[in-house]
């Protein structure tokens, strides 16, 4: 083959690879859209469907098997039902029916006041590293030995601006909106079945709104500009459960925790009760001890620890959405349930050895 013949040959394959790089390219950006399609209209939407299926379903079963499941709750129930019907006929008494009155202190004053009466005894073992009881349950074992006062105060003062000018103004903003619903103190309170399913619906409700309101502050935008407040802490304690942005503690704290009431128009003592444990058990998540008979911290702990895994509270949807993923390869999601023994869980199921090279 001469010099001509052997250029044109050249000139020809350059093409033809140019000519499959372009194809190649364009049958990419063809899966590149596929795919956005399928997470925008499908991915998306499907995993929403089955939160709903599964939400629904839970639903369901509570409702047709809450009789049976509660009979021996209800019998232990019995004569203490009574005691709480009398207590709250005389407090309703002494308001003279001031539902206001009543539902501001059952609302905002007393699961406020159980909050910092937990989470101040936190603070003292978080600050002084003692007791040792408590200490030797800490999940991330290498922080908080102890924590800087300084730093505590400094969240402890973020916490009282929030449920000062943020929480107290939508506590009376609820009862508004509530209001319009019927009585919220009636003299008779609801029945303990009820209470039960209000609060499974509420926990329920906290759950969705939580889980997305949580993943959409964690994206660039947001997170830098709000969420990054809330991360400071890689190693949480339990004050820091509301310790974050205002918008955040409007949109990410208050709001699902809020409109379960609004919905079901519950009566004060429930959202009283609901939102107090609301309340503890986000100062379980967040305190960073892996307790005896207390809910598992892990999962939120890990959240805090790795930054883009275990979203929600009750994992629901983090295991429909695959956010939870790396969690569940871990000696963490191991330890996480209900530790029934004296025995720390990082002793009992210890992380795996180091290989040295």
């Amino acid at each position: 083959m001469n010099g001509p013949m052997r250029e044109q040959h050249g000139v020809t394959q350059l093409a033809k690879l140019q000519k499959r790089d372009r194809e190649t390219e364009r049958e990419r950006e063809r899966e590149r859209e596929t795919l956005q399609r399928t997470l925008l209209s499908g991915g998306l939407w499907d995993s929403l469907k089955k939160a709903a299926f599964v939400i629904g379903s839970g639903l369901f079963f509570l409702v047709a098997f809450r009789n049976s499941v509660t009979w021996h709750l209800q019998r232990f129930w019995g004569a203490s039902g009574d005691f709480w019907q009398t207590q709250w006929t005389r407090l309703y008494t002494a308001f003279d029916g001031n539902e206001a009155s009543l539902f501001f202190i059952g609302t905002m004053l007393v699961p406020t006041f159980f909050f910092w009466l937990f989470n101040g005894f936190l603070m003292i073992v978080d600050t002084t590293g003692k007791p040792a009881f408590i200490t030797r349950y800490r999940i991330q074992q290498d922080k908080n030995n102890p924590v800087e006062v300084e730093r505590v105060w400094r969240a402890v003062k973020v916490v009282l601006c929030n449920q000062l000018f943020l929480s107290v103004p939508l506590v009376i903003l609820t009862y508004t909106v509530m209001s319009w619903r019927g009585e919220l103190c009636a003299p008779q309170l609801p029945t303990f079945h009820w209470v039960l399913l209000e609060l499974a619906v509420c926990g329920l409700l906290e759950e969705v709104l939580f889980y997305y309101s949580h993943r959409l502050f964690h994206h660039p935008f947001f997170y830098k500009r709000i969420h990054k407040v809330h991360h400071e802490w890689t190693a949480p304690i339990g004050v820091v459960s509301l310790y974050a942005h205002p918008v955040e503690h409007v949109f990410s704290n208050m709001l699902p925790a809020l409109i379960g009431p609004v919905l079901l128009g519950s009566h004060m003592a429930t959202t009283s009760l609901w939102f107090t444990v609301a309340l503890i058990v986000t100062s379980i998540s967040h305190c960073g001890y892996h307790l005896p008979l207390l809910p598992s911290p892990e999962f939120h702990d890990f959240h805090h620890l790795k930054f883009n895994q275990c979203y929600g509270v009750l994992g629901v949807l983090d295991r429909l959405h695959g956010t939870d993923d790396k969690f569940r390869k871990t000696k963490e999601y191991e330890r996480h349930t209900l530790l029934l023994s004296l025995t720390p869980l990082s002793k009992s199921i210890p992380d795996t050895p180091k290989k040295h090279e």
